[in-house]
């Protein structure tokens, strides 16, 4: 896996573009939720968090994650702050739900232990939501407050990683093919995000998955055979993938008002960095990892050349990584990276950069 990264001023300044932010997904988001939770899907103690202002928070990667860089595009005052511990008025810039180990499917990641599935994140959202109409006293304006959120939405990882990928485990891989599990998946997302959209969501971003199969943690387990990453887990994703696209088609047409679009992660992840005069490490973690989670060893020392490495740990990107994926999810570079706009004409004025 390559990844295109140019090193970019954020061009700051003015009021937030969006009154809130409210953010699903898994690990690759995940900012504290699980810190509580009996699994082992958490990382609040270094490593982690190194370059981040407040060290370990239990962010899976040495800073920034890609949910945070957007925050700053869209001039929020702010990170976003997880459900576990957002109170009072807080949540009315948004709350992050994202879970490490979580998925599409309830049963996946249950051999991590304690997670937050998708469909829990929205249960958590429907008590926000009501937090929030209480706060506003008013129940129309609170909907109209909420048509004008940022949602973004990112799952999938783990039903790949930590369910079909593991038929010692789980049995969706002898029950279903490849396609028909992919199917299955999308069907059931698209009940999940028609529940946000009932809920008041209107300008959502749906992000892809990315290379699975280029992880450090998947080539360690099934060896490559020459090529630079596990083509047949890659082609499973494609699977899922390629029915992203359709399904933003479909919501957008049969919702009213809906404003869903497609962030294409493979697409992001293959630029060639000799453009950026930059030469990555792309197949190995910046730190020592645990053999059994594919995790940092906590209190281990990391490599001191972290904007040279595409992966922190087995599975999760640098924050140098997550800076370029979220640049190009906000501000597209290519046709092929979002479908059919990028995050920042969601709603308006397109937040500038300058190289």
């Amino acid at each position: 896996m390559m990844l295109f990264v140019l090193k970019l001023q954020i061009a700051f300044g003015g009021e937030p573009l969006v009154p809130c932010y409210f953010i699903f997904g898994d690990s690759l988001v995940d900012n504290g939720n699980n810190n509580e939770l009996q699994t082992a899907a958490k990382v609040n103690y270094p490593p982690y968090g190194i370059d981040f202002r407040d060290g370990p928070t239990g962010r899976f990667t040495n800073g920034r994650t890609t949910v945070d860089i957007i925050s700053e595009f869209l001039s929020l005052d702010d990170y976003i702050p997880p459900f576990a511990t957002a109170r009072g008025k807080a949540i009315l810039r948004g709350v992050n739900y994202g879970s490490g180990g979580a998925g599409i499917r309830h049963e996946t990641g249950r051999q991590l232990g304690e997670r937050i599935s998708l469909d829990k994140q929205l249960h958590n959202h429907r008590r926000t939501v009501l937090r929030i109409k209480e706060l506003l006293r008013n129940k129309t304006f609170t909907k109209h407050y909420l048509h004008k959120c940022l949602y973004t939405v990112g799952m999938g990882n783990n039903d790949y990683i930590n369910n079909y990928l593991l038929p010692q485990l789980y049995s969706s891989s002898r029950l279903y093919t490849p396609d028909r599990f992919a199917a299955l998946l999308i069907k059931k997302y698209h009940k999940q995000l028609k529940t946000l959209y009932k809920l008041g969501a209107r300008k959502v971003a749906l992000f892809g998955l990315g290379p699975i199969g280029c992880t450090p943690a998947e080539i360690a387990q099934f060896g490559t055979n020459g090529s630079a990453c596990v083509d047949r887990v890659n082609n499973l994703v494609a699977l899922f993938n390629n029915r992203l696209k359709p399904l933003v088609q479909e919501l957008n047409r049969d919702l009213k008002d809906a404003n869903f679009t497609f962030i294409n992660i493979t697409s992001i992840s293959s630029g060639d960095l000799s453009v950026a005069g930059l030469q990555l490490v792309v197949n190995a973690p910046c730190c020592t990892v645990s053999n059994t989670t594919g995790l940092c060893i906590a209190n281990s020392v990391p490599c001191s050349n972290r904007r040279q490495y595409v992966f922190y740990d087995a599975f999760h990107s640098t924050e140098i990584a997550n800076f370029g994926i979220a640049t190009r999810s906000y501000t597209a570079q290519s046709p092929f990276d979002v479908y059919p706009i990028d995050i920042s004409h969601l709603w308006g004025p397109v937040l500038k950069v300058e190289a």
